[in-house]
């Protein structure tokens, strides 16, 4: 008997098949979710739908695994257990060779053909891929053409799939604070092609100069968040300034050393009183453990995130967001409920209302899994405009 189950993925639904001990069929998101379960459970049947939660803990893990690499675009999927017994032997070789391809990388149909020691047989390399069972996991995204074109994809929405998943993992293969410019290069290109009106902004605009900031505390960029927020950028730094200048120059005020500055003093410079209770809290909430350090929440999903920060007075999903974007460099966040993201989107997409939440994320879906860089791009539609 086998089994199967859907989970999400930061591209969509996606599925596993499996038997008693392996993985026989991975199925990527496609137009409907019932053409899905038939691609899926196609010609293996008897075969039931069950719950993630109820699979056993290495199927589990193997949806986890491919959930990161969807997201991060960096995890190792050679310990997931595969049964591709029924395949032919020249298919398995292919399929065997495919897998030692990492994550941020490609080789050819070519190139494999060579790896299994057939010269000459590019095209039936090319037949295997086609016929891949187990995408992702056996990675044929990362198969190209001769001469690095992209060649055939047979996943729901064809190359435009592959190219979405090479981005990620491109992406997530190098560092986020050192060549954050490199990767979102590829990020940008891929949301020029999804959408042809923000692809008109990013080219007045130019090169995404979104740069996670680097060694800044929870505390600090939280408090710098939360004073930041419902006003402009001008008259927040200014409060932010004068805030820092109450405490010694170098590095930012500790939670003690806040929780020591009298209300009035706070209030002095310009911090609101629902502003100022919302810092001591904060700073109460850090000074007793209670909120996870920025290395912690690196290796949480965007909503535990979010979840974990909005135990703060007066921090709310948008702050959490600010800090997912702009501290821990996370790609797929839109701040739906953000002045300049809705705006920038009236002014791109020629708009005499600011769009609604719930519209902004209807069409935020074609920019996904890199709506924070689409959101940056709103945000200089802005500047465009005074400048």
């Amino acid at each position: 008997m086998r089994n199967y189950c859907y989970f999400p993925t930061a591209i969509g639904p996606c599925g596993l098949l499996w038997n008693e001990t392996a993985i026989e069929r991975v199925q990527l998101p496609e137009k409907t979710p019932a053409e899905a379960r038939r691609r899926l459970t196609d010609q293996m049947k008897p075969c039931q739908e069950v719950d993630l939660s109820l699979a056993p803990a290495w199927v589990q893990d193997a949806a986890q695994r491919l959930q990161t690499l969807l997201l991060k675009g960096q995890m190792d999927l050679s310990s997931i257990p595969i049964d591709i017994s029924r395949i032919p032997p020249f298919f398995r070789q292919v399929y065997e060779a495919a897998r030692r391809i990492p994550p941020g990388q490609t080789s050819t149909y070519g190139a494999l053909a060579l790896a299994v020691g057939s010269p000459g047989a590019a095209r039936a390399v090319g037949q295997a891929m086609g016929k891949n069972p187990l995408p992702l996991i056996i990675p044929c995204h990362r198969v190209m053409a001769a001469g690095g074109k992209p060649g055939g994809f047979s996943a729901f929405g064809g190359l435009m799939t592959k190219q979405q998943i090479l981005a990620i993992e491109t992406a997530g293969s190098l560092d986020w604070h050192q060549d954050f410019a490199g990767a979102s290069a590829h990020a940008v290109a891929y949301l020029k092609k999804q959408d042809d009106v923000l692809a008109s902004l990013i080219e007045r605009v130019g090169d995404c100069r979104l740069v996670p900031k680097r060694g800044t505390s929870v505390f600090a960029a939280l408090v710098e968040a939360i004073i930041y927020q419902q006003l402009h950028g001008k008259a927040a730094a200014t409060i932010f300034g004068r805030f820092r200048s109450l405490y010694p120059e170098g590095s930012f005020p500790s939670p003690e050393a806040v929780l020591k500055t009298p209300e009035d003093t706070l209030r002095s410079v310009g911090v609101s009183r629902s502003k100022m209770l919302s810092i001591l809290d904060l700073a109460d909430r850090v000074n007793r453990g209670l909120i996870p350090e920025m290395s912690q929440l690196a290796g949480m999903s965007d909503q535990a995130v979010i979840d974990a920060l909005t135990q703060v007075r007066g921090i709310g999903p948008w702050t959490a967001e600010m800090l997912l974007i702009f501290d821990l460099g996370r790609l797929d966040i839109l701040p739906v409920t953000d002045y300049g993201v809705r705006k920038g989107f009236a002014l791109t997409y020629r708009k005499r209302e600011l769009p609604s939440p719930e519209t902004l994320l209807r069409h935020g879906e074609r920019w996904k899994p890199f709506r924070s860089l689409a959101s940056w791009y709103l945000w200089r539609a802005l500047d465009l405009k005074t400048s």
